[in-house]
């Protein structure tokens, strides 16, 4: 417990290093809650009272710009964060169906985690890599020509970790 207050406190610090060195002002808000989402893992809310405070702006703004855009969240992250893209190459050759066997496997449902949070499961739109459709990245490793058959074995490789 007090190890990770430690580690919250030291993240609160590098923040607050990260805006006074770039001279950080309202008008770099998205830049801060980057570099805050980096820090954190995600933005709750006593992340984003503090970036209002530091920014002198009301939490109203920086709540809206968080809930906005979708690359920021506010809900925390498993260790493992698998994406599946439902992109339209990656759909008709039948991540919809990979994306159900990950929901089934992990007994969560896509934007959830779970509770031993291991695992956070999301989709997404494109990745960019439909010559390889249907793509599953787990961390940003991407694993092409992803099946049904093929979820165990991804979450096998994570299993031990």
């Amino acid at each position: 417990m007090a190890d990770n207050q430690e580690k919250i406190s030291a993240n609160y610090k590098a923040l607050d290093q990260f805006i006074e060195d770039n001279n950080y002002s309202s008008h770099d808000l998205i830049a801060v809650l980057h570099e805050a989402q980096r820090l954190f893992t995600y933005l709750p809310e006593e992340v984003q009272r503090h970036i209002a405070k530091k920014l002198s702006i009301p939490v109203s703004k920086v709540y809206g710009v968080v809930s906005f855009y979708s690359f920021f969240t506010m809900n925390k992250k498993g260790r493992f964060v698998i994406n599946v893209c439902l992109g339209t190459a990656c759909f008709v050759r039948g991540s919809d169906k990979i994306l159900a066997e990950f929901e089934e496997q992990l007994g969560i449902k896509c934007g959830e985690t779970t509770e031993d949070g291991k695992y956070t499961l999301t989709s997404l739109r494109c990745v960019g890599a439909c010559g390889l459709a249907p793509v599953v990245q787990v961390n940003g490793k991407t694993y092409g020509n992803a099946t049904v058959e093929t979820v165990k074995e991804i979450l096998a490789e994570y299993q031990e970790q």
